[in-house]
């Protein structure tokens, strides 16, 4: 029975998930969807994930959504390298206590600003107030300060001198707003060498290749179809906007 794994490399937890099986060998069949077609609304996918979010796998007859879980799944089944998620009691602590911090700040900060900058102006139509612009940038400067302060500090990697689960989760969701044009790197020489440090650890190549769709995003906002957007649109705006 092949592991299948549906994914949109635009979404952030997705691109984690395929650099941690790509990286550690692990064979799946790739079930490319598009978010923004719609896909995740469809019947068939709601055999798979009712929470109509990606990344899901479907592994046999067992089907399990959210990408943390995913990857501690993957990690305890096709035994990868301890680094990833540590069996140390204080190193796994210390993935876990990102993992479960990175929520409510790195993410949601990202995503906002790679939607702020990029998908509600260009694909949407819709122009952001600048206070709520502000704001927005304010959020994600202090959720990268304490990224740097608390998680990082002056360790190679979060949980020491290995990458860890926690590195691969981080990565991705800081590379968010790069894709919208902003360079969270400039001025942050610490972040920015962790990143290489990042980078070289999964392999330029792998990095790269999963992170093309985000940074080519200011291109392929371009030719989106705004009618394909509209049935979003109102949900959108009510997260972000309201």
């Amino acid at each position: 029975m092949s592991l299948e794994m549906y994914l949109d490399l635009f979404s952030q937890p997705c691109r984690s998930v395929y650099i941690f099986a790509k990286k550690n060998d692990i064979q799946f069949d790739y079930k490319k969807i598009s978010l923004f077609e719609g896909y995740q609304y469809s019947e068939e996918y709601g055999k798979i994930n009712l929470l109509r979010k990606v990344p899901a796998i479907k592994d046999g007859d067992f089907c399990l959504a959210e990408s943390v879980a995913i990857m501690l799944y993957l990690a305890e089944k096709f035994h990868t390298p301890d680094h990833w998620y540590p069996a140390d009691l204080q190193k796994c602590a210390r993935v876990n206590e990102y993992l479960s911090w990175q929520h409510s700040a790195i993410r949601i900060h990202g995503s906002k600003m790679f939607w702020f900058k990029l998908l509600i102006p260009k694909a949407l139509e819709v122009e952001i107030p600048k206070e709520k612009m502000d704001n927005a940038v304010e959020d994600l400067n202090a959720s990268l300060n304490l990224f740097e302060e608390k998680f990082l500090q002056d360790r190679p990697f979060i949980v020491g001198d290995q990458i860890s689960l926690a590195d691969l989760v981080a990565i991705v969701e800081i590379m968010q707003p790069v894709g919208a044009g902003m360079d969270v790197f400039e001025n942050r020489p610490k972040l920015k060498a962790w990143k290489d440090r990042v980078r070289a650890e999964i392999g330029a190549e792998l990095f790269d290749e999963a992170h093309q769709a985000i940074l080519y995003a200011q291109e392929a906002v371009k030719t989106m179809d705004p009618k394909k957007m509209e049935h979003f649109k109102p949900k959108i705006l009510r997260y972000f906007l309201s």
